[in-house]
């Protein structure tokens, strides 16, 4: 279960087997642009690819509108419905070569004024999503 703080911070649940401490979260800035993306496209997923020019920011798609398959990770869910509301769950998924290089890594997804992914939902919205990240204190086990 994702937890929402005070702050407004969603911290996602952890999905990584074997692990015990969340690996991504979403700032208050984050969740409010994607509950209007919820609101005109329903459920949301996203994808970090760590390709290239848009794969190396966090993409941001329809719920399976991005297929993933055994070479993705599923980082985390993260549920970024109001207090009281009905669960709006988001998947948080890494290709797991990038995982491979990241696996040391805590993801804050932002979102900062500028063009985005023109595959990403949140492109005709003026603004992209970005990944803040902090080396982890410890995660076991890393890749």
């Amino acid at each position: 279960m994702s937890v929402i703080e005070s702050t407004g911070v969603v911290t996602a649940s952890v999905t990584v087997a074997g692990e015990t401490i969340p690996r991504v979260e979403f700032l208050p800035a984050t969740v409010d642009l994607l509950r209007k993306l919820w609101d005109q496209y329903g459920p949301l997923m996203i994808h970090q690819s760590g390709g290239c020019c848009d794969g190396s920011s966090p993409m941001c798609f329809p719920a399976g509108d991005f297929l993933t398959s055994d070479q993705d990770v599923l980082l985390g869910r993260l549920d970024i419905a109001p207090t009281g509301g009905e669960p709006q769950v988001i998947d948080f998924w890494m290709s797991a070569e990038q995982f491979e290089y990241w696996s040391h890594t805590f993801l804050t997804v932002d979102v900062v004024k500028g063009r985005g992914s023109g595959f990403s939902v949140e492109s005709p919205e003026g603004v992209r999503f970005m990944i803040r990240s902090r080396l982890m204190e410890t995660a076991t086990p890393f890749v």
